[in-house]
């Protein structure tokens, strides 16, 4: 992997191995040897976008110390995932952004619905399967499977 993509294809910066296990190490002990062993999965591209080395990082943290070592580490690097975007519902055939126009009895239905959690970037198997079709088309690394 040589280069690492940030929010454009003009923003990429060459990886440096060193600073990212400085980084890392604020969180936790991580020996080099097993940063580069799982970056090796991303040896066959040409860039890598910054929130696979979150995901990467986070995962390394939590194998290596704790649960909450790595939720800081994510939360302190989450900018780098994309905007925030708003939530659109669909309720009985209508996609909406907000509630606020529509009457009781639609709010009343709303509120019975089960929720769902989108809280989490690293979970959601959906927005990880098209980020990973984009990059893909752009020979940017962004698998699946971070460590097993």
């Amino acid at each position: 992997m040589k280069k690492i993509l940030y929010f454009e294809p003009s923003d990429a910066k060459k990886f440096d191995l060193e600073r990212f296990a400085q980084s890392l190490n604020t969180y936790a002990k991580i020996p080099v040897d097993e940063i580069k062993e799982v970056l090796k999965q991303f040896d066959g591209f040409e860039n890598l976008h910054v929130s696979r080395l979150v995901e990467v990082g986070t995962a390394l943290i939590e194998k290596n110390s704790s649960a909450e070592a790595a939720k800081k580490y994510f939360e302190d690097h989450n900018q780098y995932f994309g905007s925030k975007f708003e939530r659109l519902r669909r309720i009985t055939g209508y996609l909406v952004g907000t509630l606020e126009r529509w009457n009781d009895g639609k709010k009343a239905e709303e509120k019975a619905r089960v929720k769902h959690s989108v809280n989490s970037a690293i979970d959601d198997d959906e927005r990880a399967a098209h980020l990973e079709k984009q990059a893909l088309a752009h020979n940017v690394a962004y698998a699946n499977s971070i460590i097993d």
